[in-house]
């Protein structure tokens, strides 16, 4: 036990508190090629992520309270604001963080072969971002959908973390797997469903993801366009319009452009499972 307490102490001393919250938005091309994005202002200190509205999405409940003083000193390094069309970072950047959606929702994007933006996800608050650049190097971009805000994570310090507290490493591994099943859930919906079978698992995923977050289980103000949506689902964006139209006309839900009320949540879960019924 008081091995663990100087390793804690010790934890403490080399972790230096977080800085100030910084704001970002716009950027420029270096001669690289990489986006350099420029502070605008910092704001006051942060909130402790044991204080913080997300905590249950990013941290594992059972953290003693000797563990949460650890990560409430080292785990955020900053908070940094991203404006609306801004990048959180770009293809090719040096990895050397993650990141937690705190407010705001963001689109992860690739380059097609063609040229053409192709979106691979969406990430919304309680999230990280970034955990494919493990390797070296950020694959995707990472654009901000509506003014939003990130927790800093580094990922020298995150490492340090899980090697000293085995509950937050468990925790990490599961967030970890969560998103290779979402990849393998999409290569899914891409590879064996119809356009209706898409939109609406893309519709219960998101819902389930915003319910489990304290919004509501039947209303959705969607952050992304119906060409983002298409891009995700490998359909044209007049196909997602045609398929949103036809959940109207049958009173699946409700459709006033980006604002979307599900009136029928049996039916649409049907759509992915048809009864014996709705086969003949």
């Amino acid at each position: 036990m008081s091995g663990r307490v100087a390793a804690q102490g010790q934890a403490r001393a080399r972790l230096a508190p977080a800085p100030a919250i910084l704001e970002y938005g716009g950027g420029h091309e270096n001669e690289v090629g990489l986006t350099v994005v420029r502070p605008i202002r910092a704001a006051p200190g942060r909130v402790p992520c044991s204080q913080c509205k997300m905590r249950p999405q990013c941290l594992p409940a059972d953290l003693t309270a000797a563990e949460s003083d650890l990560v409430d000193k080292g785990l955020v390094e900053g908070q940094r604001k991203v404006a609306r069309g801004a990048y959180l970072y770009r293809v090719g950047d040096s990895f050397d963080a993650v990141f937690a959606v705190r407010t705001g929702f963001f689109k992860a994007v690739v380059a097609s072969d063609q040229g053409l933006e192709q979106v691979t996800g969406f990430h919304m608050l309680g999230e990280l971002l970034g955990l494919g650049g493990i390797d070296g190097r950020h694959e995707v971009d990472a654009v901000a959908l509506e003014d939003s805000q990130v927790c800093v994570i580094s990922y020298a310090r995150l490492s340090s973390l899980l090697r000293e507290l085995p509950t937050l490493q468990q925790h990490f591994h599961r967030l970890m797997s969560r998103e290779i099943a979402g990849d393998h859930l999409a290569m899914l919906q891409l590879g064996s469903m119809h356009a209706e079978e898409r939109l609406a698992a893309f519709l219960l995923n998101l819902m389930n993801r915003l319910q489990a977050r304290g919004f509501s289980e039947s209303s959705v103000l969607l952050r992304m366009s119906r060409e983002e949506i298409g891009s995700y689902l490998g359909l044209k964006a007049e196909s997602v319009s045609r398929t949103f139209s036809r959940f109207h006309a049958t009173g699946l839900l409700s459709v006033q452009q980006r604002e979307i009320h599900i009136t029928d949540l049996a039916g649409l879960q049907r759509v992915l499972a048809p009864s014996s019924d709705d086969a003949r």
